[in-house]
C-alpha cells in the first residue's frame, strides 16, 4: 500500500460524521484538491466510548459507499502500543505506532555504541540538502541521540513485525510517532531516528516528530511561527535527505497531529510543501466532536440544553477530564463560566463561546478546550447523545463539512 502525497486523519468520536468528513473531501475534489481520507481513533478514545475498533472501519466504508468515492482510503490504529494493537489488527491498514514512552528509556550499552560508530561519518559537518547548515552532531551527540531514542524505534520495530505477522507485508502503512514528547526533536534528532528506522527495516510512510510551540487542543498554536517554519522545513529536507541515505520509502513524509485548528502554522505549512514538493498528513482529529456540540446548541430546545449539561458536568469534573490531556491544553479556570451562566445562553451565545472564530470577542478558547475533553461526558450521556446527533444531522453535518474544506483543507493544500 502506498499512501498518496497528501492525506488527512479525521476522527469522529461519535461515529456519526463519516459522511459529512467524506463531502468535504469530495468538495475539494472539485476543486482539484485531491486529499486522501484517513479515518483515525485511539485505543483511549474507543475505551471513553464503548466502541470497537471495526466500528471506524465500518464507517468509512458505509461512506464511502454512501457518496461514492473512488480514491483510496484508510483506517488508522491511531497512538497504538504493543498492549493495545491487537483489537485493530483486522479494520486497519494504517497504524500510527507511538513509542514516546519509551523515549529517554536507554538501549543496550553496546548497540549505542555500536549505533554511534556506523553513524559517526556524519559527525564531519556534512550539510543537509535544503536547510542552512550542517547537522551539527559531534560523535557524543549522535551518542546521545542514540540513548534517548534507540530504544524507542527498536520498540516501534517490534510493534510493526507483530502486525506484519497479522496482517502480511506490503498490507498496511505505518506511521512512527514521537509527537507526545516533553521536548521537540531537532533536525539532527530525526535524521538519527530515520537512520534508526531503517535499521528496523520499518517502512514508514509518514513520521510524526514533535515541533516547537504548544499544540493544544482544539485552539490556535502557540509559539514562534517563524521558528516553527524552519523547523517544518528543515525536517523536510531531513527527510528527503535520509530517504536517499537509508533506503526509506520515497513517499515518507511528515505527520502533524495537530490538535485541530492551528491556523496560524497553516500558511507556513503550505509555503513549504509548495517550495519543497513535499508531501503531508494532517491529523485534525478533534475537529469533529467541536462541530457536533455547536451543531446541538444551533438546534435549539433539549439539544440545547443538553450541551448546556455537558458543560455544567466538565466544569464540576475537571480535574478528572483534563489529567490525560495535561500536555496539550492550557486552560485558565479564571477564564471559565460559570455553569450557571451556561444555562442561561441562547443557542448564538453558546456557539459564539465555543466556535473558533478568533475576530469574536465571545470566542472564548479556555471554553472550547474544556468541551474538548469533555467527549467523555457526552459518551456518559448514551443513547440521549446519539440519539440528538441523529435528529440534527442536517445542521450538523453541514458544519462538519463546511470546517474540514474551509477552515483546513483549503487553507493548508489550496494555492493561495
Amino acid at each position: 500500500m502506498i499512501l498518496p502525497k497528501y492525506s488527512l486523519g479525521i476522527g469522529d468520536r461519535f461515529g456519526r460524521q463519516g459522511r459529512a468528513q467524506l463531502a468535504a473531501l469530495v468538495q475539494a475534489r472539485a476543486r482539484d484538491l485531491e486529499i486522501t481520507p484517513v479515518w483515525n481513533k485511539s485505543h483511549r478514545e474507543h475505551q471513553i466510548t464503548g466502541t470497537h475498533p471495526d466500528s471506524v472501519r465500518a464507517e468509512a466504508d458505509a461512506a464511502v459507499k454512501a457518496l461514492g468515492w473512488r480514491g483510496s482510503y484508510y483506517v488508522d490504529a491511531d497512538h497504538i502500543t504493543l498492549k493495545t494493537v491487537e483489537p485493530f489488527i483486522a479494520g486497519s491498514d494504517f497504524f500510527t505506532i507511538d513509542v514516546a514512552d519509551f523515549v529517554g528509556e536507554a538501549a543496550l550499552k553496546e548497540n549505542i555504541q555500536d549505533f554511534a560508530q556506523r553513524y559517526g561519518r556524519y559527525a564531519t559537518g556534512r550539510g543537509v540538502p535544503g536547510t542552512e547548515g550542517a547537522l551539527g552532531a559531534s560523535p557524543d551527540d549522535i551518542a546521545a541521540i542514540a540513548r534517548k531514542y534507540l530504544r524507542a524505534v527498536q520498540e516501534a520495530g517490534a510493534i510493526f513485525r507483530h502486525i506484519e505477522a497479522a496482517k502480511g507485508r506490503d498490507r498496511f502503512i505505518v506511521e512512527v510517532s514521537i509527537d507526545e514528547t516533553d521536548t521537540p526533536q531537532t533536525p539532527a534528532d530525526l535524521f538519527f531516528i530515520l537512520a534508526a528506522i531503517a535499521e528496523e527495516k520499518i517502512p514508514a510512510q509518514t513520521i510524526a516528530p514533535k515541533f516547537a510551540g504548544r499544540f493544544n487542543k482544539g485552539i490556535d498554536y502557540v509559539g514562534n511561527v517563524a521558528q516553527f517554519e524552519q523547523q517544518f522545513n528543515d525536517n523536510i529536507a531531513v527527510i528527503a535527505f535520509a530517504i536517499q541515505e537509508f533506503g526509506l520509502p520515497a513517499n515518507l513524509k511528515l505527520s502533524i497531529h495537530s490538535g485541530s485548528d492551528k491556523f496560524s502554522i497553516y500558511g507556513p505549512i503550505r509555503r513549504a510543501l509548495r517550495a519543497h514538493g513535499a508531501g503531508l498528513h494532517l491529523k485534525t482529529a478533534g475537529t469533529t466532536w467541536l462541530e457536533e456540540v455547536p451543531g446541538l446548541a444551533l438546534a435549539g430546545g433539549e439539544s440545547l440544553r443538553l450541551v448546556q449539561e455537558i458543560y455544567a458536568q466538565a466544569y464540576e469534573r475537571i480535574d478528572e477530564l483534563c489529567a490525560p490531556y495535561a500536555a496539550v491544553i492550557d486552560i485558565d479556570r479564571t477564564r471559565l463560566p460559570k455553569p450557571e451562566a451556561v444555562r442561561a445562553w441562547s443557542s448564538s451565545e453558546y456557539v459564539a463561546a465555543l466556535r473558533h472564530d478568533q475576530e469574536d470577542p465571545a470566542y472564548n478558547p479556555h471554553f472550547r478546550q474544556l468541551l474538548h475533553v469533555a467527549f467523555r461526558v457526552a459518551a456518559e450521556a448514551g443513547a440521549a447523545y446519539l440519539q440528538a446527533l441523529d435528529a440534527n444531522a442536517e445542521v450538523i453535518g453541514r458544519l462538519v463539512t463546511q470546517n474540514l474544506l474551509e477552515k483546513h483543507i483549503v487553507r493548508v493544500f489550496a494555492e493561495q
